[in-house]
């Protein structure tokens, strides 16, 4: 059953007839603190449907970040407050700490999931990809975006790497952050989801608790 949604909600995402490659139109609102969960078979296009709410591929709409157009910023502010991360992350230098600022936040979150503080100054070359992952997750959240765009951010995971990784996801919606999180991992959707959508023939269908 999907966590209780918590009432009086700020709305923080508005996203309004969203079109692209996967299909659309795509709806869905996400209030301060809600995490959504949108599930479906593999290739559909969930994915995508993360990137173009990031605009990083081409989409046509209206989404509204705290009410204001996505249209009204460049892509690079929009980028920074609603946030993609990928299963697999990118890396542009050799080594870890280049990634992290501020580090002394990245030193805080690091052992929370499972890391040791020494990851933070290791070539990226080194890393498992477990490891990658998890870093990936903490190089976004110490940029403090209001949303983040998690794309089956515990896919290479062990089981206790995963439960430590949503108890921080649950601190973070705590705390008023928003989720949009892609998973086929259904006990943690049935975890972490405030609410839930399956993807199918280009549409998105809420799904009842």
């Amino acid at each position: 059953m999907p966590r209780r949604r918590r009432a009086g909600l700020t709305m923080l995402l508005e996203i309004d007839a969203l079109r692209g490659k996967p299909g659309g139109p795509f709806s869905l609102r996400l209030g301060a603190g809600d995490c959504v969960v949108i599930s479906g078979p593999s290739g559909i296009g969930k994915s995508l449907l993360l990137r173009m709410i990031a605009d990083l591929d081409e989409n046509q709409g209206r989404v509204l970040l705290n009410g204001t157009s996505r249209d009204a910023m460049t892509a690079p502010q929009w980028r920074r407050q609603v946030m993609y991360v990928a299963a697999e992350s990118g890396w542009w230098a050799d080594h870890v700490h280049e990634h992290m600022q501020p580090i002394a936040e990245a030193k805080r979150l690091a052992p929370r999931l499972g890391l040791a503080e020494a990851l933070l100054h290791a070539p990226v070359a080194q890393l498992s990809t477990g490891e990658r992952q998890r870093l990936g997750l903490i190089r976004a959240i110490i940029r403090a975006p209001l949303v983040l765009l998690l794309d089956e951010p515990s896919s290479a995971l062990d089981e206790e790497s995963t439960l430590r990784m949503e108890a921080l996801l649950r601190e973070l919606t705590e705390a008023g952050m928003g989720l949009i999180l892609v998973t086929h991992n259904e006990a943690q959707a049935r975890r972490l989801a405030t609410r839930r959508y399956q993807m199918c023939a280009g549409r998105l269908e809420e799904m009842s608790a």
